[in-house]
């Protein structure tokens, strides 16, 4: 019995070779007739094209739909990019004018003491270290912070520890690898500081609050809420203009004062070095320079 199946393949081959040789001259009579068709019945070719253009509808949206929201998603992710290059941009330069800021205060303070003389000595030479926040160590009694630069990076003790937006407190601490910065805030930090536009003198103590005192300022004294509070640079600790906040609160009882330092985003300190022959330097220091003083007969 002959296989039926050979017998069908054997008639459409010669076929399917015809249809192949004549593909083109078939394309060209098609479309040569339609376009004779849509010039003797217009109508009707509307109607064809009407009915194709229905039926493709459908289709060609739903394969539009995620191409359209993959076009979306595109752009956002270009937008998102750019948004964080500005933001990146914004913030250096945030950072930048709060420097500034924070520059242009100290000079105004020095011009506003020092506007009536002649000569002044030149600041001592500055060097600095930033380090950046690896642990808060803040609680009820205690208000601290460590960092991950110690004495292989230059860091020592007395060092002021400040931000671009102020002084944020001082090196107590010195390890070879890390130092612990005391705050302003702390119950232990006692600050010589001028307040206002008069440059009344006081002392910046912390209290383990968000909100430091002012002590000992002068019987009739007059501070009022918005007062600018600087380091005044006595007792060399600090060098004079760095600032440290506003006053919120004056009374005859309380004078408070809010930081400029947003400590619940303190990542980076600048650990700055003024070199002053203060009472907050090492003890080793202190002891070599007393035994240099001995040896050259000063």
């Amino acid at each position: 019995m002959k296989n039926p199946s050979g017998s069908v393949s054997r008639l459409t081959t010669p076929i399917k070779a015809w249809v192949q040789r004549f593909a083109f001259l078939f394309l060209v009579a098609g479309a040569f007739a339609l376009m004779l068709l849509g010039k003797a019945d217009t109508l009707l070719v509307e109607r064809i094209r009407t009915a194709v253009g229905d039926a493709a509808a459908p289709i060609l949206e739903f394969i539009a739909r995620p191409i359209d929201s993959i076009s979306v998603a595109v752009e956002g992710i270009g937008k998102l990019a750019d948004l964080r290059a500005r933001n990146v941009f914004l913030e250096r330069e945030n950072e930048r004018l709060r420097h500034w800021q924070a520059v242009a205060r100290r000079l105004e303070a020095e011009n506003t003491a020092l506007r009536s003389l002649t000569d002044m000595a030149p600041d001592p030479r500055l060097r600095f270290v930033t380090a950046r926040v690896v642990g808060d160590q803040g609680g009820a009694f205690a208000r601290s912070v460590l960092i991950n630069a110690g004495t292989r990076d230059g860091v020592a003790k007395g060092q002021a520890a400040i931000t671009s937006e102020g002084l944020a407190g001082r090196v107590v601490e010195v390890g070879v690898r890390s130092a612990r910065v005391l705050l302003v805030t702390d119950i232990n930090s006692r600050i010589p500081v001028l307040v206002g536009e008069g440059r009344d003198r006081a002392i910046l103590a912390g209290d383990n609050t968000n909100q430091p005192r002012l002590r000992y300022l002068a019987p009739g004294t007059e501070i009022r809420p918005g007062d600018h509070v600087v380091t005044s640079g006595h007792g060399a600790i600090f060098p004079p203009g760095l600032p440290i906040g506003v006053v919120t609160q004056a009374s005859e009882t309380t004078m408070r004062v809010q930081p400029f330092v947003d400590w619940a985003h303190m990542e980076f300190l600048r650990l700055a070095d003024y070199e002053l022959p203060g009472t907050l330097l090492p003890a080793q220091g202190a002891a070599a320079r007393r035994s240099g003083r001995r040896e050259t007969g000063q």
